[in-house]
């Protein structure tokens, strides 16, 4: 199913949210469940189901790593689910120093400051792959979107670390 055809909208990486929400609560509300409650249990049964792909394509065009996964995979290019290993020495490296600052934190004099600059540190890299990720998908090219697969990977150990420090600093909190 194209997520993009679903909600009318161009099939690229860079969305207008706020267009992607007015239109998921219109489709929503066209195809909910109890909009067909007098009609036969195939109209309903259809209404359930168009209502979960809504929600499924809603979900994936709303999360930047989704949609750019849900674009490689319309050009025949599927990578999520996959468990492959990186090859670039350098972004091992930074994905280790980061790793052993995250296990630093609770033995820091001044954990919050730590917790800032690791949060800095992400976002700085997240938002420079992400920049990257839209040049990349909107090339249109099998080299670029074999880079753009790349970038995805290294995207998902950013928002991963991500996760793992917010979970540190509720962990410290409590």
């Amino acid at each position: 199913m194209n997520y993009f055809q679903l909600f009318n909208l161009p099939a690229q990486f860079d969305l207008d949210l706020t267009e992607l929400g007015s239109r998921y609560l219109k489709l929503q509300k066209q195809f909910h469940p109890d909009q067909h409650s007098s009609g036969s249990e195939r109209d309903k049964l259809l209404a359930v189901q168009q209502t979960a792909n809504i929600n499924d394509a809603y979900h994936s065009l709303k999360q930047p790593l989704l949609r750019a996964e849900h674009l490689l995979a319309l050009r025949g290019l599927k990578i999520s689910n996959e468990q492959r290993s990186f090859t670039d020495p350098m972004f091992l490296m930074q994905q280790m120093e980061l790793r052993e600052q995250l296990a630093e934190i609770a033995l820091s004099d001044d954990p919050d400051s730590m917790i800032d600059s690791i949060e800095r540190q992400l976002q700085q890299q997240k938002k420079q792959l992400l920049k990257q990720l839209a040049s990349a998908l909107d090339a249109q090219t099998a080299e670029q979107d074999q880079l753009a697969a790349d970038l995805i990977r290294k995207l998902k150990f950013f928002f991963k670390l991500q996760q793992e420090l917010e979970l540190i600093e509720q962990q410290l909190q409590d």
